[in-house]
């Protein structure tokens, strides 16, 4: 295995047929951190081939997603199916060497000669005639493809890094089409041509892809190629230990950015946590992974999905995260009255409850609030006749502070607290309803601090019978 070497080279193949799924992305992202713990290259390809499912929309967001997580290939990407000649160059090549041959089965042929393996409850293989018939004995208009000669003998194994020594008998293995009848390249032989020719030297993919490795060492054999380090990864299950699906979360990586609110610092560790380790350490940042990254540390089981535990690490790394980079992501959550200065300022304390940006621009929301304010239902219980009398002698008594930072508002209303034989919490419940509509917000004073003098005690006196105002703010 080249595992010091600079030479190593990796690729993330996806085909254009929808979003960059999370299982793709990890895919992605174990190519990547291999290719940069080894000194080597990650190199990325459309496998577009499908041009009826291949959308333009699709490449999109592919790329959209990649960058987002910061998985860029290091050179522009390769696509599939320009490269069309190019396979067609080889199949015709093995041709000529005489490791594949035209097959003229008809398509009803074929189906007949499956419909009676089925009967003999036998598995079905091709068997053509036309294998090792006499280039001479081709005929010369009729319809054919191109097909492999699959070794009949003997035993294939693979070493993969992932999945430990795995082999497979020969004659398991058919012959396989190169070239469709219309000239076309298969997927088998496009990832073969495409794997040599970009210089990949580990194929690092879900492990739904092992069967075609055998396959495709048969044509690296025919062209006498290097066969490469195959590492296949299990695949990743939802929580319940089903095959991932939506309902487990498994959409697309922008709607992990979009809709649910994540930061891709952690949907990146979040992923290379599953069916990866290094030890107990779950908070792993770039510069370790790519430290630390290897395939040993791959496991063989699927990973399961639990998205709980990547909420959480999203709320950790949203605490990590740069003041100003979470208000310039919560800025358009919130609309055009968004004060960018000021949700900078607030985020020291909105972020220490929020685990996704959606909730921070939630816990933000009050800062931008139009009076009247509109209650909720448990903050509306809260503002009893009682709790507007409270209320009252509350914004009389900061009517008269002229220190309005947080420090001096605590100092102020603990002192009122104790003088009117109250707990704190007494003041904070009401007057977090008037000032933010809501039962919860930042620590009282900081919001206070936050919506300054005239908002806050004009809150306050809102939710205040007139009669009982003792001031105009």
């Amino acid at each position: 295995m080249a595992s010091d070497s600079a030479g190593v080279v990796t690729r993330f193949a996806p085909s254009p047929t929808g979003f960059l799924h999370i299982g793709g992305a990890r895919t992605a992202l174990f190519n990547w951190l291999y290719a940069r713990h080894h000194g080597g290259k990650y190199l990325l390809r459309i496998e577009d081939t499908d041009r009826a499912r291949s959308t333009e929309p699709a490449i999109a967001a592919i790329f959209d997603g990649l960058g987002w997580l910061g998985l860029e290939g290091d050179e522009p990407a390769t696509f599939q199916f320009a490269r069309s000649n190019r396979h067609a160059e080889v199949a015709h090549e093995l041709l000529a060497k005489g490791a594949a041959y035209r097959c003229y089965l008809t398509p009803d042929e074929l189906a007949e000669r499956r419909a009676k393996a089925q009967a003999e409850r036998r598995t079905f293989r091709i068997d053509s005639e036309w294998r090792d018939a006499d280039p001479s004995s081709w005929p010369a208009e009729a319809p054919y493809v191109v097909r492999i000669k699959a070794p009949r003998e003997g035993e294939t194994t693979i070493e993969d890094e992932v999945q430990g020594r795995v082999t497979v008998a020969n004659s398991e293995l058919d012959d396989f089409v190169l070239l469709r009848s219309d000239g076309t390249p298969t997927y088998m032989l496009a990832v073969v041509v495409d794997d040599h020719d970009m210089g990949v030297t580990h194929v690092i993919r879900g492990d739904d892809h092992l069967n075609n490795a055998f396959r495709q060492i048969v044509i690296l054999d025919a062209m006498g190629w290097q066969v490469p380090v195959y590492a296949h990864v299990p695949m990743i299950l939802g929580a319940d230990g089903a095959k991932l699906s939506k309902r487990h979360g498994a959409v697309g990586v922008d709607a992990y950015r979009d809709e649910m609110g994540m930061l891709p610092e952690a949907v990146f560790n979040y992923l290379l946590r599953l069916g990866w380790g290094h030890g107990d350490r779950e908070e792993i940042s770039r510069e370790e992974a790519i430290e630390l990254f290897d395939l040993a540390g791959v496991g063989k089981s699927p990973s399961r999905f639990d998205l709980k535990k990547l909420l959480n690490l999203n709320g950790h790394y949203i605490r990590e995260a740069d003041d100003a980079r979470l208000a310039s992501l919560v800025a358009p959550l919130i609309g055009p009255d968004a004060d960018l200065a000021l949700l900078t300022e607030a985020m020291p304390q909105l972020k220490l409850r929020a685990k996704d940006v959606h909730e921070l621009a939630a816990g933000a929301a009050f800062l931008f609030k139009q009076r009247p304010l509109q209650m909720d239902e448990k903050a509306a219980a809260l503002l009893t006749d009682d709790a507007r009398a409270l209320l009252a002698r509350i914004s009389a008594r900061l009517s008269s502070e002229s220190d309005w930072t947080v420090a001096a508002l605590e100092a102020n209303l603990k002192g009122f607290a104790e003088e009117q034989g109250l707990g704190l919490g007494k003041l904070a419940q009401p007057m977090r309803a008037a000032l933010t509509g809501t039962t919860t917000s930042p620590g009282i004073f900081d919001v206070l601090a936050l919506l300054g003098r005239e908002e806050a005690l004009a809150r306050l006196d809102a939710q205040v019978e007139p009669a009982d105002a003792d001031h105009t703010a």
